[in-house]
């Protein structure tokens, strides 16, 4: 016993000498008393990797618009030097396939719900509601338990079967998409540091004394939503007095599957049924681009993937930039040098190449991804095949209103951009269009909630910059 002590003794001392040794070599740095300055330790050093499926578009300059006169509307198109910073995009048009996933992602997150729900199942083991030591949590969904598809109880098989109806012609038991509705909350930090809110850095203060020196009531706007009685979906924005950082956080309801009656409505004198049945449920189209969707459904999907991949990650202290839909100057960036027409005379992108011409290009509609070469960024489909959303509210103007590093333009940030007489920025042309149509600076547009079969869209994500 009295060698493991004084053994101890002398380990102790031991290490209280070379803290000694060292300090004496390293005075002031990182002491909390005094020294040099040294900055604070940055930890790891980090590097974001390769989003799946996605390449880099790197930050730079370009000049945005044509800038001359267009032949088609007689206008002429403004242009101006523009700088945009990193960012990752899909290399491809989100498919069929990838839109299914966020499909079936919602579906069984309803089914959870209801056999979580005293009203239908009832079974608490589909609900986590404590954490490890028995404290109350945030109730969430418990997705490590299987759905009863066919080993059930007479109550599971009712929650499942109320989202499930019956075809009133066909007797076929078919999936009730009118009940796929995603909701999801976000936080609008661009607006809710602007200078009238009077908000210091951390939300938590005043900024500059401005809050006490207000003498009228600032007023925001905010997006709330809900189910009504009757199962409509009722998107609103209340205005109100301002009091606090809880008035930028908004909530959307969307129903989220496509508009696959578009195949039909957007060509009334064809015979288009074909593609109504088929193109998103059947395992031909997979890998063709998603069409039908909304901006609203876009933005839905955006949001959700990266729910999914945070919930994936599930790690703490591990930042991920969310998914979104790219604004006009980045996806114009992103299609530079996208080749229509090679030097042989051969077709690099889907287009309509004149009267009647939908299948010169040997696809008669959409063709699917990566079907032609990519750009020189690595991007297929930037032009052609189907347009795309972008996150940029449509003005005339065009960039005339948007800044010249990083240009965004949005009509009222603070809760009215949903409303249906706005319009997005719609970018690429399709496989409908003729030639003209598909260069990468021409811009059209289309109503948010409005799903077309000629447009469709792709994510991007801001790089984590590592200021290289």
């Amino acid at each position: 016993m009295k060698y493991h002590l004084s053994m101890n003794r002398y380990t102790l001392f031991a290490l209280l000498l070379l803290l000694t040794v060292a300090s004496c070599g390293r005075r002031g740095i990182g002491s909390s008393v005094g020294g040099e300055l040294t900055g604070v330790p940055v930890g790891k050093v980090w590097s974001e990797p390769t989003p799946y499926n996605m390449v880099l578009v790197s930050r730079g300059s370009y000049t945005m618009g044509a800038g001359q006169l267009d032949s088609l509307w007689g206008i002429t198109i403004p242009s101006r030097g523009v700088s945009v910073d990193d960012f990752w995009m899909d290399e491809t048009e989100i498919t069929n396939s990838q839109y299914k996933q966020f499909v079936y992602w919602v579906r069984d997150s309803i089914i959870r719900e209801r056999l979580a729900d005293p009203a239908y199942a009832g079974d608490d083991f589909y609900k986590i509601t404590e954490d490890e030591y028995g404290e109350p949590i945030t109730p969430r969904l418990n997705w490590s338990l299987p759905i009863p598809w066919k080993l059930n109880t007479e109550e599971e098989e009712a929650a499942i079967k109320s989202l499930y109806t019956t075809h009133p012609i066909t007797g076929k038991t078919m999936l009730d998409v009118r009940q796929l509705n995603y909701r999801y909350e976000w936080f609008d930090a661009t607006e809710a540091a602007r200078e009238q809110y009077g908000l210091g850095p951390t939300g938590l203060a005043p900024n500059r004394g401005q809050a006490d020196n207000r003498t009228e009531t600032v007023m925001i706007t905010k997006d709330t939503a809900y189910i009504a009685p009757d199962g409509r979906i009722v998107n609103e924005a209340i205005t109100r007095p301002f009091s606090g950082l809880h008035d930028f956080v908004h909530t959307r309801i969307v129903n989220i599957y496509p508009d696959t009656t578009c195949w039909v409505n957007d060509f009334p004198e064809a015979d288009n049924e074909r593609y109504l049945r088929h193109y998103f449920s059947h395992p031909a189209y997979a890998h063709h681009p998603v069409v039908g969707v909304s901006w609203e459904q876009a933005t839905a999907f955006c949001e959700w993937r990266t729910l999914f991949l945070r919930r994936g990650i599930n790690r703490e202290n591990v930042f991920v930039e969310r998914y979104r839909l790219p604004t006009e100057a980045e996806w114009e960036m992103a299609a530079q040098d996208s080749e229509i027409i090679n030097e042989s005379g051969c077709f690099q992108a889907n287009f309509k190449s004149g009267d009647g011409g939908y299948a010169a290009d040997n696809h008669l509609i959409t063709a699917k991804v990566r079907s032609f070469k990519p750009n020189l960024y690595g991007l297929y489909d930037m032009v052609g095949n189907v347009a795309e959303w972008t996150a940029t509210d449509y003005t005339e103007a065009g960039n005339k209103l948007m800044g010249d590093m990083n240009p965004q333009y949005r009509r009222n940030p603070s809760g009215d951009d949903f409303h249906p007489t706005h319009r997005k920025v719609v970018k690429g042309g399709s496989w409908k269009d003729i030639y003209p149509f598909i260069r990468p600076d021409l811009r059209d547009s289309e109503q948010p909630n409005q799903g077309r079969s000629y447009i469709g869209f792709r994510c991007v994500r801001t790089r984590v910059s590592t200021g290289d």
